[in-house]
């Protein structure tokens, strides 16, 4: 990465002369792994920065309560931050964890698995970082759930406070839970949000 780009803000919004194609997105991604990169519906690229230590922690936490509760319900598959998704929009999101109903996901084929496959996640979650702004973040969550996400949970730590997103439906605020479930989709979860809050 050039100097020049190092010291831009981030994140950045980057409109290439033709919009990048999904194969070549995933091979400018591959070439540029130090950052995290997503297309947005017009086909402008977001450059934003890896997640700080803590915030990478806390997001770690999440998906692997989130993995232990998907094994045991069998119902569906979990993806961590580096999955992107390309959706009824055009862009390609991804989103800090997300889940996805197994009769959709096996209905792909296995060259859509591989790249970034044509889906919207049933249930997704992202996870406000010191660096990201509210409203930035709440418009992406209203863009998941216009793509098709049936849940979707904006959390977010400098608050103590999950917002929980439906189609259909106002957001919802909780302040300071100690646990947050599932509904829909992933009915029966519960994440505990004790270690987030630390």
């Amino acid at each position: 990465m050039s100097s020049s780009l190092a010291e831009l803000p981030l994140p950045l919004r980057v409109r290439t002369v033709a919009p990048l194609t999904d194969d070549e997105l995933l091979r400018f991604c591959a070439a540029h792994d130090e950052l995290r990169i997503e297309r947005d519906a017009n086909g402008e690229l977001i450059v934003m920065s890896p997640a700080g230590s803590e915030s990478g922690g806390k997001n770690s936490d999440i998906t692997t309560d989130l993995t232990i509760w998907a094994r045991g319900d069998g119902r569906g598959k979990v993806f961590d931050s580096s999955a992107g998704f390309v959706l009824s929009d055009g862009s390609i999101r991804a989103a800090d964890a997300a889940w996805i109903a197994y009769p959709r996901w096996n209905a792909l084929t296995k060259k859509e698995q591989r790249g970034y496959a044509p889906i919207c996640p049933d249930f997704i979650i992202e996870l406000r970082s010191p660096s990201d702004v509210l409203a930035e973040l709440e418009a992406k969550m209203e863009m998941w759930i216009a793509n098709g996400v049936q849940l979707g949970w904006l959390i977010d730590p400098s608050r103590r406070a999950v917002g929980i997103y439906r189609p259909g439906q106002p957001t919802r605020l909780l302040e300071n839970p100690e646990t947050v479930h599932g509904e829909g989709p992933v009915d029966g979860l519960a994440l505990p949000l004790a270690e987030i809050w630390k």
